[in-house]
């Protein structure tokens, strides 16, 4: 393992979360954090990918180890580097703001000035407290202030905010605050209706229930707008 790797990963670690977001550690078994932003330290972009593949797979190689498994095995001698690709590339692909979609703005040509509703947008994301999934749909509605975006780049907004560790909260406001920004709009509508495997694979081993969250905000405060949309998504 390179020498320049391992030194700034354990300088990372040494500094610790603390520091940097001091309500950290008093989450504790209660789970809860006040931070609208995910909570990363300064140095959390220091290593890069490739760095951050290669330490991951080590660990993870100890981890399998610790429980016991045979790392000689056919099936098992990828599993470490497969899953440091995994959280780097892909399910953790949020973390990194490089990948934030970029949403270009159009005029609204057509002059709609009624809510646009995108709904059932397939969300995947993964629980901060146990690092398992979080699956479900997102529904986003927003009412035009000049400015329309393509209706892709919703979607990848949602899934930008969503491939990160996560809690559901955080991410329906982060995926709100987003939308006001990139619209410049306060119009803005987010449900999230999702299963978590926390749940539903450990602890209580629930699998009927789901998790539902919303921001609603600007016109959608008002009965009128929230019930039009409400009935949209239903």
């Amino acid at each position: 393992m390179n020498m320049k790797v391992n030194g700034m990963a354990n300088k990372a670690i040494e500094k610790g979360a603390e520091e940097t977001w001091p309500e950290l550690s008093a989450i504790g078994d209660d789970h809860q954090s006040a931070n609208l932003e995910t909570p990363l330290r300064k140095d959390a972009f220091d290593l890069s990918a490739e760095e951050k593949v290669d330490l991951i797979e080590e660990k993870f190689a100890d981890i399998l180890q610790i429980l016991g498994m045979d790392l000689e095995d056919d099936s098992l001698q990828g599993t470490p580097r497969r899953v440091a690709k995994m959280y780097v590339n892909e399910i953790f692909h949020g973390l990194n703001p490089e990948n934030k979609p970029e949403a270009k703005l159009f005029d609204n040509k057509y002059r709609y000035n009624q809510m646009l509703v995108e709904k059932n947008i397939n969300l995947h994301s993964y629980c901060e407290h146990h690092l398992v999934p979080i699956l479900g749909k997102a529904h986003v509605a927003y009412i035009s202030s000049g400015k329309v975006i393509g209706l892709s780049k919703i979607n990848r907004i949602v899934r930008y905010f969503a491939k990160r560790p996560q809690v559901q909260e955080r991410l329906t406001e982060q995926i709100a605050a987003e939308l006001k920004a990139v619209l410049e709009t306060e119009h803005v509508a987010v449900i999230l209706d999702a299963e978590h495997m926390c749940v539903a694979t450990r602890g209580i081993e629930d699998t009927g229930s789901s998790t539902i969250t919303s921001h609603y905000s600007g016109k959608f405060l008002e009965e009128s707008y929230r019930n039009e949309y409400l009935k949209h998504i239903s």
